[in-house]
């Protein structure tokens, strides 16, 4: 990701009507994401911090990796999250032809579905394109299939090796409001950031009185 907002405002919310941006609500509920994972050791601390606090949470996984991690993929499901498709080996949709595009999705799911078949909740198929770059054809053909299109509202930039980690925190307690969506990696390559901010994020959050929910259908 080249560049990136680090608060989506309202204003994008209203040009991009077909992505989910913001689940408002008045309960002072927050929405933590992760994408990119599942990898050892990174998500099972993920796992391991969010227990700590009683946090719920949702994870759009690759689908390469569920393949090669199936045990922490479980473990995931198993501690109460949501999981969700980040495709199958995170493409740039900008770059992709839709059909090619499409495929990479319905492998996930494919993938998502042989390792728990039931792990998509009463039916509920959540997606989120890598980068956040997605084409209108792309976009269609997927809600014509009953994905609903996850994006956000805070994006930390736990991703960002060129910020530091005091910056990654100050990107999303800055930021957070009842109803965000707020976006770490579960990666390799977010991991120094993200070993510094979510614990200090989820004790900000418990210290104001938020709740951390994962993304399901109650959330609609």
């Amino acid at each position: 990701m080249d560049f990136y907002w680090v608060k989506t405002t309202a204003i994008i919310r209203k040009l991009f009507t077909n992505y989910i941006w913001f689940l408002p609500n008045n309960r002072k509920k927050v929405y933590l994401t992760f994408d990119d994972g599942p990898i050892p050791e990174v998500t099972e601390w993920v796992l391991s911090e969010l227990k700590k606090h009683h946090a719920k949470a949702s994870f759009f996984c690759l689908g390469k990796n569920i393949a090669a991690y199936p045990t922490i993929f479980k473990k995931i499901i198993h501690s109460g999250h949501t999981v969700a498709n980040h495709t199958y080996n995170h493409p740039n949709g900008w770059k992709s032809s839709t059909n090619d595009y499409l495929q990479n999705v319905m492998d996930c799911q494919k993938t998502i579905q042989q390792q728990h078949a039931n792990c998509i909740s009463n039916g509920l198929q959540l997606f989120r394109p890598p980068y956040g770059k997605i084409k209108p054809s792309q976009t269609k053909e997927l809600k014509k299939r009953g994905y609903k299109i996850i994006m956000w509202d805070v994006l930390s930039g736990d991703f960002d090796t060129k910020i530091s980690k005091e910056k990654c925190l100050e990107n999303a307690i800055q930021n957070i409001e009842s109803g965000s969506i707020i976006v770490f990696h579960d990666s390799l390559k977010a991991y120094k950031n993200l070993q510094y901010t979510l614990p200090r994020v989820l004790e900000y959050l418990d210290k104001n009185q938020f709740s951390c929910a994962k993304i399901d259908l109650d959330s609609f």
